[in-house]
């Protein structure tokens, strides 16, 4: 498996939680930088989260309300969101940073209703 696989999307209220999680492989365990995107409809994909070592850094727009981790049991990474927004309703991936087309992963549809 050289792809991502993410679960934990859903359909949700404004205001409430979800919890994303990635799981990577063994073949791509050395990635030091791991991302999570999203994509809504009509736009570009975007990079929201990174954690690079022990180090993490977010887009303007989810700064304060979502936290990325590593998840090292599966290869992979965590993504806490709070407080969603309409606006975060999106496919959110995770990748390498900067992304490697091989990773790409289907994805977890997140949909916020307000």
């Amino acid at each position: 498996q050289m792809q991502f696989v993410e679960s934990g999307g859903g359909s949700v209220q404004a205001g409430e939680s979800l919890r994303l999680s990635c799981a990577g492989s063994p073949k791509i365990v050395r990635i030091h930088s791991i991302g999570w995107y999203r994509q809504a409809p009509g736009k570009q994909r975007e990079l929201v989260a990174l954690i690079r070592g022990s180090s993490t850094s977010y887009s303007d727009s989810v700064k304060g309300r979502f936290t990325i981790s590593r998840d090292n049991a599966k290869y992979g990474s965590f993504l806490e969101m709070s407080s969603l927004e309409a606006d975060d309703t999106a496919v959110y991936y995770c990748n390498a940073s900067p992304p490697n087309r091989i990773y790409w992963g289907q994805g977890t549809q997140v949909t916020v209703s307000s």
